[in-house]
């Protein structure tokens, strides 16, 4: 190839990735969005579900907001998750396991104001120490700290 072709080819490309990471943008955008209106959404919704303190017994009322209250925190994981990708171009590990962490907490607490068997919550209770685990690890080997995983071979 002459270097003119070669340098066409280069200018091609560029425009395919500027292209590809205007569509990420865009679609990035709309998800913000999207989240943002869920998160007012279920605020609204759990500032009406207030009600239920007035008519339903107590602690069925605060089991209620306990268990919407810790979604919404779940979304909020979601935000910083999808806001974290948008600025740096790449998701962190700790973001992902720290929604999942709020997700399964909120889980674990539904499970348990309804009753759940011990076998139950010994599952869920391991996939949350997993997490956990996997959570210390990640902040340990990560590459914002200038560490590395040790060679295992």
């Amino acid at each position: 190839m002459t270097t003119l072709a070669l340098r066409r080819a280069f200018m091609r490309d560029l425009d395919l990735m500027a292209a590809w990471m205007r569509g990420i943008k865009l679609v990035l955008s709309l998800l913000i969005l999207t989240i943002l209106l869920a998160l007012a959404g279920g605020v609204a919704k759990t500032f009406l579900d207030l009600g239920m303190l007035l008519h339903d017994p107590l602690e069925v009322a605060l089991r209620h907001i306990i268990v919407d209250t810790l979604l919404l925190l779940a979304v909020v994981e979601v935000f910083k998750t999808t806001l974290t990708y948008f600025s740096e171009g790449r998701v962190k590990v700790t973001f992902i396991v720290d929604t999942i962490l709020v997700v399964m907490l909120t889980e674990v607490i539904s499970e348990w104001f309804k009753g759940v068997h011990l076998n139950e919550c010994a599952v869920l209770g391991a996939v949350l120490l997993t997490l956990a685990l996997i959570r210390v690890l990640a902040m340990r080997f990560s590459p914002a700290h200038g560490e590395t995983a040790p060679d295992l071979l």
